[in-house]
């Protein structure tokens, strides 16, 4: 059975890009797509994917603020937040308080499936810095 990633994204391009890229692994299918945090959270709760990609930067609702409902009705699925700022340990601390097991700099789709595939492994994936650092979930 193919993991179900969910991506929420206002560009249409990036969400372009991001399927094309994810659907290149046979095992990842895209499930559903929403421009703004409302809708994630609407498609999070009728399609129940296992991933969910969500940029910080949203229309009606951002990122954090999603990923805050998001994960209290749908505890199993990961969230991985996608932003074009740096991942601070500042931003780190706020992806972590909203649910969040990761979050990459929209800079490179490898950065991005670097960080799904370490989600799937049950390990957190967050960059402060210049170095990819992937950490236990049990740190």
């Amino acid at each position: 059975m193919p993991i179900r990633i969910l991506i929420a994204d206002d560009d249409a391009s990036i969400r372009r890009l991001l399927r094309r890229l994810l659907e290149e692994h046979m095992d990842w299918q895209v499930c559903g797509e929403a421009t703004n945090g409302q809708e994630a959270i609407q498609q999070a709760e009728k399609l129940t994917p296992d991933i969910a990609v969500l940029d910080l930067a949203m229309p009606c609702m951002n990122g954090l603020e999603a990923a805050r409902e998001i994960s209290r009705m749908s505890p199993h699925a990961a969230m991985l937040l996608l932003t074009v700022q740096e991942v601070s340990s500042q931003l780190v601390g706020e992806a972590r308080d909203a649910g969040f097991q990761g979050a990459v700099s929209k800079g490179t789709g490898a950065e991005v499936i670097k960080g799904i595939e370490t989600l799937l492994s049950k390990q957190t994936f967050f960059k402060p810095g210049p170095a990819v650092l992937p950490h236990s979930a049990a740190s």
